[in-house]
């Protein structure tokens, strides 16, 4: 079984990897696709605008 402290280590590392292509993302001028309120959100400069979802514009 694993131990809390190692499920912690795993969820930190995880959160790192996320940060960081999230930023490597930022500095190459890329846009993203990340999780806001249960529903996906597209941010970064270059970002499609004409995006939809359901009929509703994603940000």
């Amino acid at each position: 079984m694993t131990s809390i402290p190692d499920t912690q280590k795993t969820l930190d590392c995880l959160r790192k990897v996320a940060a960081d292509t999230l930023e490597r993302k930022r500095r190459l001028g890329h846009y993203a696709v990340i999780w806001r309120d249960g529903k996906p959100v597209i941010i970064g400069d270059d970002a499609p605008s004409d995006t939809t979802q359901n009929g509703d514009v994603i940000e």
